[in-house]
């Protein structure tokens, strides 16, 4: 050394590191510090872990165990919850049951709440599976972020979801990631509403409903707002098989409504403009017909006019909801079941599309590398809106077609333009690649770069008064 001062700026500087280092590591707060512990009871836990999240900044719970909680959590912006390796939240029911596990601050009040992630969370659903609607009518994850942006959840275990509540719900997003998930149970895995920008990967699914939802539109009960889903991509996810069969691996819903006028028939989940906002009937899933006599304009809430139900949506208006511009990637289907549909509901649970509305067009869907694993003579796609264009690449397909389906109220379909490349078709046999039962549908088929992985394989189009324009390299179409 060569002076005292050398020596004193040496030291200066170690304790400079040393006091950073400290810094840095009382910048995590430890949700044990606040009494979150396996050993509290659920009421407490819940007091907390609230305690914890309200400082913000990033959240560490390490003590292996299962953590009772008798409430749900509110989560703000700019934090981080990190659950360590072998930690469980498990619901419980000690002063009333519950909806949510985790939901950001700003959805009852609509505020928008951003840089948010979500960390190693497991879920015990223990049989508390219920709707609430207490911060958002319409919302029912266990996990449920209404009103976010800049979301990240990742490694999200579920493995006992019940008949009402999703795993993931989120609606009214801008740029969220969900990445390594493995959800298991009766409803769906993970449901979007309206937003734009993100991503879901990594995903296994073994889900008695839809394993993913990108429903824009939906039932009155299954997402708080309404409009489009875009610019998104789905990747690395797998459909695993289960004893029961319903749902689709991916469910793309659209919707359209129209202005409110005297004397309109609605039914549940029907949607109306009136007074710059979007309501909508809640009512009982019963096929009741109601004839509006009175146009809602309450600013709030829900009012009863004329024996109907209105609920408020949202205040932006649009006429339209859909998706668009998403891309599926090495998607694993094990499950018999339609793999992908792009539809619209009609049923006594809601009707997507309201006669003479304004007609949505679904745009641009790519599904690359996707294997049909199962042997079952199911649909690989079906679709029952309008589209312009879909593209499959790279793919396997089986004894699976591709199904166009009408809608009564429907009166035009527009073309879609059907693009395959690059696929391997397992099949022996007559395969009726593409059934049109839409009467003046327009469709135009390129493929090439196919192969076909036995000799006597051959593709066949089966249509209903449409128009379908091949040019192909399949045999049986050339």
């Amino acid at each position: 050394m060569k002076s005292t001062k050398d020596f004193i700026w040496v030291i200066s500087l170690l304790l400079g590191i040393l006091s950073e280092g400290f810094a840095q590591t009382k910048s995590f707060i430890n949700a044990s510090d606040f009494g979150f512990s396996p050993e509290a009871s659920g009421t407490k836990n819940a007091v907390a872990l609230q305690k914890a999240v309200d400082k913000g900044g990033t959240v560490i719970v390490s003590k292996p165990g299962t953590y009772k909680l008798a409430g749900t959590v509110y989560v703000g912006s700019h934090t981080t919850l990190d659950f360590g390796n072998n930690v469980f939240i498990q619901k419980v029911n000690e002063k009333g049951d519950f909806s949510h596990v985790i939901i950001n601050k700003g959805a009852p009040t609509k505020t928008y709440d951003q840089n948010i992630t979500i960390r190693g969370l497991h879920i015990l659903v223990n049989k508390m599976d219920v709707r609430k609607f207490v911060e958002a009518y319409g919302l029912h994850g266990q996990l449920a972020f209404f009103y976010v942006k800049d979301l990240k959840i990742e490694r999200f275990r579920c493995l006992d979801l019940g008949k009402a509540q999703y795993g993931i719900h989120v609606c009214t997003f801008e740029d969220i990631i969900i990445d390594d998930v493995i959800i298991k149970g009766e409803k769906d895995g993970v449901h979007l509403g309206r937003g734009k920008r993100f991503t879901i990967r990594n995903g296994v699914f073994q889900t008695f409903d839809d394993a993913v939802a990108l429903n824009a539109h939906d039932y009155s009960t299954g997402n708080p707002e309404l409009g489009w889903i875009e610019n998104g991509l789905i990747e690395n996810c797998h459909d695993l098989n289960a004893e029961n069969t319903t749902g689709y691996f991916c469910r793309i819903l659209a919707g359209a409504w129209t202005d409110w006028k005297e004397g309109m028939e609605v039914q549940q989940s029907d949607a109306v403009i009136a007074n710059g906002k979007i309501y909508r009937v809640q009512a009982k899933p019963d096929g009741t017909k109601y004839i509006s006599n009175t146009k809602p304009t309450h600013e709030k809430g829900s009012m009863v006019l004329d024996g109907i139900n209105w609920g408020v949506v949202q205040d932006d208006v649009t006429y339209t909801a859909g998706v668009r511009n998403v891309i599926f990637r090495n998607i694993f289907l094990e499950k018999p079941r339609i793999g992908l549909s792009i539809h619209f509901d009609n049923d006594k649970y809601s009707r997507s599309y309201y006669p003479n509305a304004p007609i949505p067009l679904q745009e641009k869907l790519s599904f690359d590398n996707v294997r049909v694993l199962h042997d079952k003579p199911i649909p690989f796609l079906s679709i029952a809106t309008p589209v312009d264009l879909v593209t499959i690449s790279n793919s396997t397909i089986k004894n699976n077609n591709i199904k166009f389906l009408s809608n009564k109220a429907m009166t035009n379909y527009f073309k879609t333009n059907l693009l395959i490349y690059g696929c391997a078709f397992d099949y022996e046999g007559s395969l009726e690649l593409i059934n049109n039962s839409i009467a003046g549908k327009v469709i135009s088929l390129k493929t090439f770069g196919n192969v076909s992985l036995r000799e006597g394989f051959s593709a066949q189009i089966k249509n209903n008064h449409g128009e379908i324009t091949v040019d192909s390299d399949l045999p049986g179409l050339k």
